[in-house]
């Protein structure tokens, strides 16, 4: 669960619909140029609010909420990621993972060099473990995986070393991203409508990144200085099924993204958060679950005056 602070910061776009994106991505920085995705996708909400508004719900809470700042909202510069426009691609350094100690294939997976050609998994872990610079690029296939340092990864995986050490890289869709976040940031026998809130926190956090990158190779880290990715191994079937029950849901304020920030506790939240805003505690929402609110019920009392809006599900 989150025990440190972020990177930094909300943002909104100009009330009604949220900018068109104007983001030209490359596959992995400047050594991926040859790969460069090209593809422009109109985004990324439908409205600014849905028939799902966050409802208030006059229940106690044993967890105190902050208020809201205005520091928690800021404008987003315009941008057009990859992907679908509902489900869009994102890039997750795994810093914990890096400098990769190993590499192993399972299923379908296949790992090829910048310049097409095949490494042999026999070879692959002496390749990504070299000094020298390289960028290995390996797919999982459709029910394989990547496994970095012992723990599998689906989609997509770059190994990319510019001569300074290895970092990794798993590109994939937002969906599968946010189920395994969902895992790894709450436990997935907590209540489902804790773990869908945590669905829509982690999805607009993470969309904040696709505006914002942390890098220009990645969005954001595996680790609690963003929000914690574990792979395969932390996405579950009710972190699957609270993430499709909330699918291209996410928090907005006046027509744009929120930043939704959240810590394990209350406490942390506030020591954590409290300069910047809005933030969820993940105990009080599981408290609050427990009580009978809604997902949308326990949104509302973290972040108070955002609303639910829902991605575009397609460039229209």
């Amino acid at each position: 669960m989150r025990q440190l602070t972020p990177l930094l910061l909300g943002m909104s776009a100009t009330a009604g619909l949220i900018a068109v994106v104007a983001w030209s991505v490359q596959a992995i920085g400047q050594l991926e140029q040859q790969r460069s995705q090209q593809t422009t996708l109109e985004t990324l909400l439908e409205s600014s609010s849905t028939d799902q508004q966050l409802v208030h719900s006059s229940a106690d809470s044993s967890e105190n909420p902050p208020k809201p700042s205005n520091s928690l909202f800021h404008q987003t510069p315009d941008f057009k990621p990859i992907g679908a426009p509902s489900n869009p691609i994102v890039r997750v350094a795994l810093l914990s993972q890096s400098p990769p100690r190993s590499v192993d294939l399972s299923g379908q997976a296949e790992c090829r060099f910048r310049n097409g050609v095949i490494v042999q998994k026999r070879t692959l872990t002496k390749v990504i473990t070299s000094r020298r610079s390289y960028l290995v690029t390996c797919q999982s296939g459709q029910d394989g995986a990547v496994i970095v340092n012992e723990r599998p990864y689906p989609e997509t995986v770059y190994f990319l070393n510019r001569g300074g050490g290895g970092i990794v890289i798993n590109q994939l869709p937002l969906e599968r991203y946010v189920a395994s976040v969902v895992g790894a940031e709450m436990p997935s026998h907590w209540n489902p409508e804790a773990l869908k809130a945590q669905a829509v926190a982690a999805r607009s956090y993470a969309l904040v990144h696709l505006v914002r990158p942390a890098d220009s190779d990645f969005n954001l880290g595996d680790t609690t200085r963003w929000q914690a990715y574990g792979g395969l191994n932390s996405q579950t079937e009710p972190t699957a099924a609270a993430t499709k029950a909330t699918q291209g849901l996410v928090l907005s304020f006046q027509g744009g993204l929120v930043e939704s920030l959240y810590a394990s506790t209350s406490e942390i939240a506030a020591e954590a958060h409290s300069h910047l805003g809005a933030s969820m505690s993940q105990h009080g929402a599981q408290n609050m679950a427990m009580k009978g609110l809604k997902f949308n019920e326990i949104l509302r009392r973290y972040y108070v005056g955002a609303s639910l809006a829902r991605l575009k599900t397609n460039g229209n």
